[in-house]
């Protein structure tokens, strides 16, 4: 036997390291100690020693007859991966897991100018919808299943209304060491009712004597992105780190859309104008705090946070881009303050806990008070009354509490109990300030929901593991309900829902490199904060909203072999959703042409769905790979919603979702230039949406006013890195073929755009 222990150079564990012999099919991993053991016969050997941020050690052995060895090795951090890697078992904790997840290495981004929500779209089965430029709206659909289906966590803390500044699409990639992303079933270590599946943001943990990482970046239609962090940790465990980001673009990019004729009051959607945007700034500043204790006796991780976070949005358009405005706009900020604890071996061996909460107050102040109404050439009309979309100067006060717990017990090498509870509670109250003095809410509109989680994991060896788990779900909701059908007149309601989910997952490691995962989930997934309140302008929320009810299957295998310089790793997934009381975002017609969006539970929904992704590399000097998603999201309803009559819809696609994406990527490394510790990179990247109706299909299919068209991007990007990394320079050109581009129906993004960025890195 070989055992021992698996150091970074600091002399901290790395956990879940992989340890094999070259040549062999022996392998084993560290657990999170970074502690090893591998039972081998009596021979020569060729001991790998591999872990995802750090550089691939070899060492030769000698090992006799009944002979142990302790053999404990040191790793060095890379400063340059050879790929951006987005594979499941390249991190081996997410490999080792019975769920269905892949991990993206942020690392070979963070020259780029691309947010978190870009580099998430590499993953297999994701497709990332903007509505626009910088700071816009933004929903994940994963495996057919988009917005909020699918819940956003940073280090396992939920991110429910954390406000913009804090969207994927607007957190630098540089924030994240990777992101973990569970596709349908999901581990109750989240607490999640989530049926879509979870997205993890994990932060850097490496314990650094001192680091400063520092960008900025300026581009096409006026866009600055700035980022800092820097930090120390010292000898008696006290720490800090402080991140700070901020976003800033004019999004005056081209756009072609019918415009209205103030003269006839008519939009000829049949002829449509090249027209800039001029309404729509938007710039956010966040800053991150923490101060605390590591690697003390009493805890492992003590840190208490603080985050601030401002924005100013203009607001360029409604649901559609025919209607537009010239002088609408918000502005917000937000307050968190926060708790981090985590211990190993708790008053006993095995025992391990850790706890997150946060209080986040957050307060947005909608404007639209506009005497005029502007059309796509800027000209301007009267109003017969103030209010470009709905006459309002009103400020929304959103209160948000979140507590997030769990205990993890080891019983032996075979045994894992867990334990997990995730409890949040949410209030708002809006104020008219269009009134003197301003005038609040008759109601309150509250809602607090708990989650716990049992699970049993079994692993009986190295080749197979088994996990069992049940959720108990509990959701009160209390909020004005209209009682009139001009919606003038409300009262007070309130309920209590109470649901009970259960599942399982298991993997396999096959010979040859092969591993098979399958996974089963009876899930819920209780209604949001918007989806029952709104969001005071153009969302309409429904407090009597039912849970989304999904019965989740998930089969995946994938395959990775190491043949001397070349690197292959393939998968490919099987889902199916059984969904009932689906929860449809629809358009509401509003008067005056104008229109918001509202929520139904629509019903029955049936999906199935594939997806695959390949990846090779060869040394350090090249690696291509992409992934490809098709999804079959069916009405599953033989009648109309609440009526015997037939359902038009049935066995048609759901409207406005994508249904086959595919995306690929080729890296070239030329290592050396210039100096021998610098580095030259030059990557291609695309991704090709097919057309998809913005209305069921047997209606919109026969108008081409309802279909979002193919769409294919291709974006190149050329960096520079000097002195492993301390110094970078990246220039890149997204869209270089300026095609039309649209995530949502109408809403047209950005065509050819140019943008260049530098970084420093220096630490210790």
């Amino acid at each position: 036997m070989i055992s021992g222990k698996i150091l970074s150079s600091d002399g901290g564990p790395i956990d879940y390291a992989t340890v094999s012999l070259k040549g062999t099919s022996y392998m084993c991993s560290a657990n999170e100690k970074g502690l090893y053991h591998l039972k081998i016969p009596a021979g020569e050997y060729v001991v790998v020693v591999s872990s995802v941020g750090f550089d691939k050690v070899e060492t030769k052995i000698n090992i006799k007859s009944k002979e142990r060895v302790k053999l404990n090795i040191k790793l060095n951090p890379v400063t340059q991966l050879a790929e951006i890697i987005v594979v499941g078992n390249q991190l081996s904790k997410v490999k080792n897991s019975a769920f269905n997840a892949t991990a993206v290495n942020t690392q070979e981004l963070v020259n780029t100018t691309k947010t978190l929500s870009e580099a998430l779209s590499k993953a297999p089965g994701m497709k990332i919808r903007e509505s626009g430029g910088v700071g816009s709206d933004m929903a994940v659909t994963m495996d057919g299943f988009s917005g909020k289906h699918v819940k956003v966590f940073i280090d396992g803390v939920p991110q429910e209304g954390v406000g913009s500044s804090f969207s994927l699409n607007n957190i630098p990639v540089n924030f994240a060491d990777r992101i973990e992303v569970y596709r349908g079933v999901v581990p109750v270590g989240f607490g999640a009712d989530a049926i879509g599946g979870v997205i993890n943001i994990v932060t850097p943990k490496r314990q650094r004597r001192w680091f400063l990482d520092a960008s900025y970046s300026y581009g096409s239609f006026n866009t600055h992105k700035s980022y800092v962090n820097f930090g120390q940790t010292l000898r008696n465990g006290f720490k800090y780190e402080i991140n700070a980001f901020q976003n800033y673009s004019d999004n005056d990019y081209w756009v072609d859309s019918p415009v209205e004729n103030f003269e006839t009051g008519a939009i000829n959607r049949k002829k449509s104008e090249h027209i800039r945007r001029f309404n729509d700034t938007y710039h956010n500043e966040a800053i991150i705090a923490k101060v605390g204790f590591v690697n003390k006796s009493w805890a492992d991780r003590l840190l208490v946070g603080f985050n601030y976070s401002h924005m100013y949005k203009e607001i360029q358009t409604g649901v559609r881009q025919e209607i537009v405005y010239g002088q609408k706009h918000r502005h917000g900020h937000s307050l968190i303050p926060s708790l981090e604890y985590g211990k190993r071996n708790l008053f006993t061996k095995g025992l391990d806990v850790s706890l997150n909460a946060n209080y986040n107050r957050n307060i947005t102040t909608n404007v639209d008070t506009s005497a005029v109404k502007y059309n796509w050439r800027g000209e301007t009309a009267s109003l017969n009354s103030p209010g470009e979309q709905s006459y309002q100067l009103s400020k929304s006060v959103n209160n948000n509490y979140s507590a997030a717990f769990t205990a993890n017990y080891r019983l032996g090498e075979k045994h894992v109990f867990t334990v997990n509870d995730v409890f949040n509670a949410f209030n708002r109250y809006n104020e008219d300030l269009l009134t003197t003095p301003p005038s609040k809410d008759e109601f309150s509109k509250v809602t607090s929901k708990n989650i716990v989680g049992v699970s049993y994991r079994y692993m009986p060896n190295t080749k197979f593991n088994f996990t069992v788990f049940g959720k108990q779900y509990h959701q009160y909701v209390s909020g004005p309900m209209a009682t009139s059908s001009a919606q003038d007149v409300y009262r007070i309601t309130s309920r209590s829902i109470d649901y009970l989910g259960y599942g399982a997952a298991g993997t396999w490691f096959m010979p040859l490199g092969f591993q098979m995962k399958a996974s089963y989930e009876k899930a819920y997934r209780l209604p949001t904060i918007e989806e029952m309140f709104g969001d005071e302008d153009l969302e309409i929320g429904d407090i009597s909203l039912r849970p989304e009810a999904s019965y989740n299957i998930n089969l995946n295998i994938s395959y990775n072999a190491t043949l001397g310089s070349h690197t292959v790793y393939a998968e490919a997934g099987f889902i199916y959703r059984d969904t009932r009381d689906y929860i449809q975002r629809n358009i509401l017609a509003l008067s005056g042409g104008k229109s918001a969006a509202t929520y139904v539970n629509y019903g029955k929904v049936d999906t199935k769905g594939i997806s695959a992704s390949v990846r090779y590399s060869y040394s350090k000097w090249i690696s291509l790979g992409g992934n490809f998603t098709l999804m079959n999201v069916r009405d599953n309803m033989p009648t109309a919603q609440g009526s015997t009559a037939e359902n038009l819809s049935y066995k048609e696609r759901m409207p406005n979702l994508p249904y086959m994406f595919a995306d690929s990527d080729i890296n070239f490394y030329w290592r050396g230039l210039g100096r021998k510790s610098n580095v030259l990179t030059v990557t291609y990247d695309n991704q090709y949406t097919h057309s998809f109706c913005y209305y069921t299909a047997n209606i919109g299919s026969n108008n081409d006013d309802y279909i979002v068209p193919d769409q294919f991007a291709h974006n190149l990007t050329v960096s520079y890195g000097i002195g492993n990394g301390r110094y970078n320079l990246s220039l890149e050109c997204r869209n270089f073929t300026n095609a039309r581009l649209y995530d949502n129906f109408s809403l047209q993004k950005a065509g050819r755009a140019f943008y260049g960025k530098v970084r420093i890195y220096f630490g210790n």
